[in-house]
């Protein structure tokens, strides 16, 4: 028996990375599945979305687990898109039991320089994406009295970084959503938890432009990435976490082991939210010499 057994998941961001693991991570434990992902690109990310080839790929790779799969392109910021898949999904399987709002962009730029349609674009797809999600999806649940919701947020809902004002505005949004759906949810019978992964190696952060800006410095490789992001966790020597580590936490919550969890937000992070604020570079006054070892990191020697 798997965990999921007789469920139908709905899984937005579904051609590769965090949502391709879900799906087929769900499909495994029973659940027949419904994807989707805009198969496009978004004129402000300057990295490679997912394609039609790939949304197919995870299809087939769930019907190859034996379960059934509805695989469709929808932009998370038209209504009019995921409305149309929601009514497929109901009128394929009869009832949507999880949803995960998954579908997220990534980019860098001083809050300064950043034009409104990358500030546009990012918000669209990260933040008010998911309240479209929910806004089609929820109301087959409340008429079940059954359901349960997995949103994808970031450790950057909790935190800034520098170049990310977008990215952390939707993120923090995010968690403020999910815990007004949970609210409002709740005395239908569906759970809503938020999952705050921190980086994992997925093409949303393993491609030209982030691992230069995770490296700090040009035409970084994925090792030099790596080698970076193992700087944040306190966990030793991870670096960007395997996408089947987030896959695994949105398991738990979806399955009936987690029937009584509701309204938390679950960081995947190694333990980077324990660790003390600290500033590896900071501006010193002017003149001011330079100190043996300045810059050193304790956490290098082991």
């Amino acid at each position: 028996m798997g965990r999921l057994d007789g469920k139908v998941a709905y899984i937005t961001g579904g051609a590769r990375g965090q949502g391709a693991a879900f799906a087929l991570t769900f499909a495994r434990e029973g659940a027949d599945i419904v994807i989707s992902d805009i198969c496009d690109q978004i004129d402000t990310v300057r990295y490679d979305l997912g394609t039609k080839g790939e949304l197919e790929a995870v299809a087939q790779g769930v019907r190859n687990l034996g379960r059934r799969c509805i695989a469709d392109v929808a932009d998370v910021r038209d209504q009019a898109q995921l409305d149309a898949l929601t009514q497929k999904a109901l009128n394929e399987f009869g009832k949507i039991d999880i949803v995960c709002a998954n579908a997220g962009i990534h980019g860098v730029a001083k809050f300064w320089a950043m034009t409104e349609n990358q500030w546009d674009n990012l918000i669209g797809v990260n933040l008010t994406g998911i309240w479209k999600t929910a806004k089609s999806t929820a109301p087959s649940m409340i008429d079940r009295q059954s359901g349960c919701f997995i949103v994808t947020s970031s450790v950057s809902g909790r935190e800034p970084l520098p170049e990310y004002c977008h990215y952390t505005s939707a993120k923090h949004g995010v968690i403020g959503l999910a815990k007004s759906l949970a609210i409002e949810l709740g005395p239908y019978n569906i759970r809503v938890n938020t999952l705050l992964p921190g980086p994992i190696d997925t093409p949303l952060n393993d491609n030209p432009v982030n691992r230069d800006w995770a490296a700090g410095f040009p035409n970084a490789t994925t090792d030099d990435m790596h080698a970076s992001i193992r700087h944040w966790h306190n966990l030793r020597g991870r670096g960007a976490l395997p996408v089947q580590a987030v896959a695994n936490a949105a398991l738990w919550l979806a399955s009936d082991e987690a029937e009584h969890v509701h309204g938390v937000e679950l960081p995947i992070d190694a333990g980077h939210l324990l660790l003390p604020g600290f500033n590896h570079a900071p501006v010193q006054p002017e003149g001011y010499p330079r100190r043996p070892n300045e810059g050193y990191n304790p956490y290098d020697a082991y």
